[in-house]
Order: C-alpha cells, then sequence, then structure tokens
C-alpha cells in the first residue's frame, strides 16, 4: 500500500526539506504541499491523500481550523499535526479538531514515517512525550467529546461562552483575568474561524449551538 502524503507548512525550507525526506521513503508518495490552512482544505479535495502532514501556525487558515473542516469534508483523510507547540491546550485542542497524530518537530525520521503509515490505518499515534500527556489529559478528565466549534481552543471556547453569556470585552477581561487587548484578540480571532460578520451573529452561532444557558 502506498500512502499518499499532503504537507502543510507555512516556512518553504522546512516544507522543502520535509518533502525530500518523505520522497525517499518506500511506500510514500507525496501528492501535493500547501503553504497555508486554506490551501491545505482545497487541495485535501483535489488530490485525495490519504495523510495530511499540518502545521498549527499558519497565515490565513490555521492548522486547527483546516483540521478540523478536513475532518468534516473529507472524512477519509486523516491529520497528523506536525508542529513545535507543546503545550497542553495545542494538543486538546489537535484531538478535539480531529488530528489522527500529534508529532513535534523535532521528531525523528522514523517516527515521522510510522506515524503517516499508521493513521493511514486507522490508528493515532503521538511523539515522544506526548503520548503521555494525552494520557494525562484523558485521566484529568479532559476528553475529545465531540465539540460544537472544534477548531477554537479551549480559551477561545471559554471566551465564546462568556460572549454567549452577553458579557463585554471588559466584563469578559475581568472574569478570565486577562487584558482588555488580549480579550480583543481572542474575540477577533473567534470572529475569523466562525467565519461571522459580527459580533451579533457570532452570539447567535454559539446560542444556537447551545452555548451561553
Amino acid at each position: 500500500m502506498t500512502v499518499r502524503v499532503l504537507v502543510a507548512d507555512d516556512h518553504p525550507v522546512f516544507r522543502a526539506g520535509m518533502l525530500t525526506v518523505l520522497e525517499d521513503l518506500p511506500g510514500i508518495e507525496v501528492v501535493g504541499q500547501a503553504a497555508d490552512g486554506r490551501e491545505a482544505i482545497e487541495l485535501a479535495g483535489t488530490r485525495q491523500p490519504d495523510v495530511v502532514l499540518m502545521d498549527l501556525r499558519m497565515p490565513d487558515v490555521g492548522g486547527l481550523e483546516a483540521t478540523a473542516r478536513i475532518r468534516v469534508e473529507h472524512p477519509s483523510v486523516a491529520v497528523v499535526v506536525l508542529t513545535m507547540d507543546s503545550d497542553d491546550d495545542s494538543i486538546f485542542a489537535a484531538l478535539r479538531a480531529g488530528a489522527r497524530g500529534y508529532l513535534l518537530k523535532e521528531a525523528d525520521v522514523s517516527d515521522i514515517e510510522r506515524a503517516v503509515t499508521s493513521v493511514a490505518r486507522g490508528e493515532a499515534v503521538f511523539g515522544a512525550g506526548i503520548a503521555e500527556r494525552v494520557l494525562a489529559l484523558f485521566a484529568a478528565g479532559r476528553t475529545t467529546a465531540a465539540s460544537p466549534f472544534p477548531q477554537l481552543t479551549p480559551r477561545e471556547l471559554e471566551v465564546l461562552e462568556l460572549i454567549a453569556q452577553g458579557l463585554d470585552n471588559g466584563a469578559i477581561a475581568r472574569r478570565l483575568v486577562l487584558s482588555d487587548k488580549t480579550v480583543r484578540n481572542r474575540v477577533s480571532d473567534v470572529l475569523a474561524k466562525l467565519h461571522a460578520r459580527s459580533r451579533a451573529e457570532m452570539v447567535a452561532l454559539a446560542r444556537d449551538a447551545g452555548l451561553g444557558g
């Protein structure tokens, strides 16, 4: 079985290096490369990869939103996150978005090869140090239960819940002990990820999904 792989990363040097590594591996065929999440979503449909290697931090549409949309629009495509982000929020958000694997960019070639071939068979794979963290998240009660907005990070979902409850930015900043600027940035991120044209539309989407009750 040949595994068809799409690489999504906004750093051209890293992307080129990853393409070179993958093309040298037996049983793996690179079918495309994307410089941002929007392009990754489009190519997931046109190139029909088995696996997408997805960076999290990309311009325009980020890796989390791209992962969530690919899993909805192309459910046969598995996503392996390949990132420098090792914090719990990023790992948890990636799992909620539907990622089947999570590796750090320092991973060995053998780890990347194993992850690609394993998720193509329907397995889940986590890199060194990540598996233990995932188990700890589950042990602490944080699960990958279905979320109405899997593209949002836990903090963004928290902000959206408070917006749906009718709180303004100042009240949210006080509740979460954040600066006004941080809250404004999180609200802007949520607006963009939900493709909402206004705060009122964002509130309507959140309440339709059961938030704010």
